[in-house]
């Protein structure tokens, strides 16, 4: 009789994977709070300070092809919604915060930038990939969670902001 050698790996990697996957930020939690150095002013920020605000959460990297694409479009729906007490705040995670910094010359924006080179942050938010985002509402919760970008996402990602905009 031959034994499948392979179950109790197997067993053990679901197993992991739900573990790690049951501390991750979901919808409808609350948004964990941070403070990290504002990449630009070295300053620290902390989330909790735009609680009242509708918050586009952002975890990016210089070498993010996507955040190429992302940042100059919500660079835009900031300027058009930041008088509506929208916010976006970008987390930079390069170990090398001149990289950033760079990236950010290139590409300049208006809203906030932190720096987060360990990576804390991401693993706290369990960002899979470049970029993860996370819309958070007036009360600091969690709504909406998106990965990735393409140009398209920006109609989709404007139409959640708007509707938690207008929540009382």
């Amino acid at each position: 009789m031959q034994k499948n050698i392979f179950l109790p790996a197997a067993a053990f990697l679901v197993g992991a994977f739900f573990s790690v996957k049951a501390n991750a930020v979901d919808v409808g939690q609350a948004a964990p709070q941070f403070t990290l150095p504002s990449l630009m002013q070295n300053q620290p920020v902390n989330l909790q300070s735009f609680k009242g605000k509708v918050v586009y959460l952002d975890f990016w990297a210089s070498w993010c092809a996507p955040c190429r694409t992302s940042f100059p479009l919500l660079n835009e729906l900031h300027g058009k919604l930041k008088s509506q007490d929208f916010e976006v705040v970008a987390i930079n995670l390069d170990e090398d915060k001149t990289n950033a910094e760079k990236f950010l010359k290139e590409i300049p924006v208006g809203f906030t930038v932190l720096h987060n080179s360990s990576g804390e942050w991401a693993d706290n938010y369990v960002v899979e990939s470049m970029p993860t985002s996370f819309i958070i509402d007036k009360q600091g919760v969690v709504r909406v969670i998106h990965s990735g970008f393409t140009s398209d996402d920006i109609t989709d990602i404007e139409q959640k902001i708007t509707a938690l905009l207008a929540e009382k």
